[in-house]
């Protein structure tokens, strides 16, 4: 609201502006007259006439002759009731729960790259490839040695089956020779047949037995030949495969989604079996072990918030809560490890990351004020109250800064916590102490210019 001065006041000034004027213009037409050094007189009179005016000018705008509103400018804040954490902070690395650190199982020369760093893979895509002409060569000679193999196996199993059939023919003349023995010695006997008939038929017999036995001998030899082209074989085929896999491994692939980390390597490297290519980090969910002394244990439980900041700062960059309590008490450090886990899901977090966690005990309401509204003074804090005088003759006198002895708690944020000294309801000083004293009037800050003050 703007306000203007009296007429009865702007008049006194207009007059002795006028005077002023006047004792000049005289003094100066009497002074050139006279000699130079009278010219330094006037001047000492030129300005004891301009430190009268000034003297009687009202304070404020020297054109409008308003008055800026008496007091300090500050903004206020009235307390409420906030909720309040008590918490414990300690340090920790944050660590993903899958990664990988890519390394070849075969020896080889860089030829391609097929990702870069900060690249997001899914499992089974190429990563990197390395040169396959020794891995190609060793698979071919493999292969063949399969050819040949199961070439030698099927020459022995068709041996087997041969013999097989000579010995079936050998047990079939064997059979014959028997009953030719049997009726022949019954002919003998009844005198039909002459003994020599019987000698040749027993000569047969024993013909036809020694033949089953080398067949049985033949099939037996058959036998381990093709057992042992067969184990040819099996050592061929498991070769190849093993040539192949060799093969294989010149592209190395991701095993897992995620995103690619740093690649030391480039084109044309040559890389021994188990050289480090890269490495796949999953940081969708990350983890972090806290070691928790002892005489918190009891009150430690599966499922507490934790808070995550950065190191030396204040701002909360996840929430997660405890996943895990171990049974068993560190001996070394009398401590109980936990684990909490934070969810990740716009990658802000990274691996092996350094963090302050905040372990969440209780929360409860109590009184938070700005950090700018904490004063010090002799090693004890103190907190400006705004105070509204009573009202006299009418007029709504200024609020006026009591300066008030607090007890703090932690701190949260940009906020303290007060244990004691102010209560909800008060209205305190949140800007502007650095010009406030207790009992000083106070101008409030609204955000809008004031009456005789421009826009900022």
């Amino acid at each position: 609201m703007e306000t203007s001065e009296p007429s009865n006041l702007q008049e006194p000034v207009e007059k002795q502006i006028a005077v002023a004027e006047r004792s000049f213009n005289s003094t100066l037409k009497s002074f050139k007259k006279r000699s130079g050094r009278n010219w330094l007189i006037a001047g000492v009179v030129l300005v004891g006439a301009g430190l009268a005016v000034w003297r009687f000018w009202p304070s404020g705008d020297p054109l409008t002759g308003q008055q800026p509103p008496p007091g300090v400018l500050v903004k206020i804040q009235k307390v409420q009731t906030s909720p309040v954490k008590e918490s414990s902070a300690f340090l920790g690395t944050l660590e993903a729960k899958q990664g990988v650190v890519l390394r070849p199982e075969t020896e080889g020369r860089v030829t391609q790259i097929f990702v870069s760093s900060g690249s997001r893979v899914s499992p089974g895509q190429p990563i990197v490839q390395l040169s396959p002409e020794k891995s190609q060569a060793d698979f071919g000679a493999a292969v063949a040695n399969v050819n040949v193999a199961t070439a030698a196996s099927s020459n022995a199993q068709a041996q087997l089956r041969a013999i097989e059939a000579e010995r079936a023919r050998a047990v079939a003349e064997l059979e014959l020779q028997n009953t030719e023995f049997q009726r022949t010695q019954r002919l003998v006997k009844q005198g039909v047949l002459a003994q020599q008939v019987l000698d040749q038929v027993r000569r047969d017999r024993t013909s036809a037995q020694a033949a089953l036995r080398a067949a049985d001998e033949q099939i037996r030899a058959a036998k381990a030949n093709l057992s042992q082209s067969r184990a040819s074989l099996n050592r061929a085929k498991a070769s190849a495969l093993s040539a192949r896999e060799d093969l294989q491994d010149t592209r190395i692939t991701a095993p897992i989604a995620g995103i690619v980390g740093d690649i030391p390597i480039k084109l044309g490297t040559y890389v021994e079996a188990g050289d480090t290519l890269t490495t796949i980090i999953q940081n969708q969910t990350l983890e972090l072990n806290l070691n928790i002394p002892i005489e918190k244990r009891d009150r430690l439980q599966v499922g507490l918030p934790v808070e995550l900041s950065q190191a030396q700062s204040q701002q909360i960059l996840a929430t997660g809560r405890i996943s895990f309590v171990s049974p068993t008490v560190n001996n070394e450090s009398q401590s109980v490890l936990a684990k909490a886990s934070f969810a990740n899901p716009k990658g802000t977090l990274r691996d092996s990351q350094r963090v302050e966690a905040k372990v969440i005990w209780q929360t409860r309401p109590g009184v938070l004020v700005p950090t700018t509204a904490i004063t010090r003074l002799g090693g004890k804090a103190f907190v400006f109250i705004a105070d509204q005088p009573q009202q006299q003759q009418g007029q709504v006198p200024p609020m006026v800064a009591r300066q008030q002895p607090v007890e703090l708690g932690s701190i949260q944020g940009n906020e303290y916590q007060v244990l004691s000294g102010i209560q909800t309801g008060e209205t305190i000083v949140v800007s502007g102490l650095q010009n406030l004293k207790d009992g000083a009037p106070l101008l409030i800050d609204t955000g809008k210019p004031s009456a005789g003050q421009p826009p900022q």
